[in-house]
């Protein structure tokens, strides 16, 4: 069985010193309801011309900013789809994964934007270090030191309509893009501590996979948020941010994306 695989992990010691540097250099908000718009770069990456192959069809790519839309509505960012490149490839398709050659060189070569702009990359991730992970994205805090690796690479059968069971109404990009825009996992540090350093999203012991109602893993603190973005369950059983999440976001695009909102 299949589960969900994210490869975006950030050491709590590392959560913490970024927290640190965050609150020294957090922006004022322009205005409580302020909203934006982020321009989207699609890079589809094939080994060749079929769905197996990775080559994602227009109609799926629309589907999937939908999807983004939808979901990041009561966030107040709002997505649109710019240009989408067909990249053909057989070894980044089969062997791109985390810090390999082929994602240096990859990003290197189709990067599109300033920091504001999501480039997404569909590839295979079936050999390697990317091996079994339907994804993994960077975080804004990241940008000023490595621009060029900036951006969220995708399982292209996580799309809306894809093949993946459990995962294919598209919430991968959006549990990605949640990263992107400065979120930690929801059970990010564990029952202990500032967690994913968002006040109303409630302490969660380790990932949820499926969608195992009235789980909760860490006493004194209510249900887990199996329902949330940012947990490991199946895309039809997650169904938001919270509001300090969207609050989150909006800081982190302000501080480090430039982003008026």
């Amino acid at each position: 069985m299949t589960v969900r695989g994210c490869g975006t992990h950030i050491a709590d010691a590392r959560v913490a010193s970024a927290e640190r540097k965050f609150q020294a250099h957090r922006l004022p908000p322009e205005s409580e309801n302020a909203t934006a718009t982020l321009d989207v770069y699609f890079n589809v990456v094939f080994a060749n011309e079929t769905i197996e192959g990775g080559y994602v069809p227009d109609s799926q790519i629309e589907a999937q900013i939908k999807v983004l839309n939808d979901d990041y509505n009561a966030t107040g960012i709002s997505w649109r789809l710019v240009n989408t490149t067909r990249i053909k490839s057989e070894d980044w398709f089969m062997r791109l994964g985390p810090e390999t050659p082929q994602e240096v060189g990859m990003k290197k070569t189709f990067r599109q934007g300033d920091a504001s702009a999501l480039n997404v990359y569909t590839v295979g991730l079936m050999e390697g270090e990317g091996k079994g992970l339907l994804g993994y994205a960077t975080f804004p805090m990241d940008f000023e030191a490595k621009p060029l690796d900036d951006g969220v690479v995708l399982l292209y059968s996580t799309l809306p309509g894809s093949a993946s069971k459990s995962y294919n109404m598209g919430r991968t990009l959006t549990h990605e893009a949640g990263h992107w825009a400065g979120l930690y996992h929801t059970f990010q540090g564990g029952c202990t501590g500032a967690g994913d350093e968002v006040d109303d999203t409630t302490p969660e012991e380790s990932a949820a996979y499926g969608c195992p109602l009235k789980r909760d893993t860490c006493s004194g603190g209510g249900a887990d948020p199996i329902h949330n973005f940012m947990d490991y369950t199946d895309d039809s059983c997650m169904t938001g941010f919270s509001k300090g999440q969207a609050k989150r976001i909006k800081a982190q695009l302000r501080t480090y994306r430039g982003v008026d909102v």
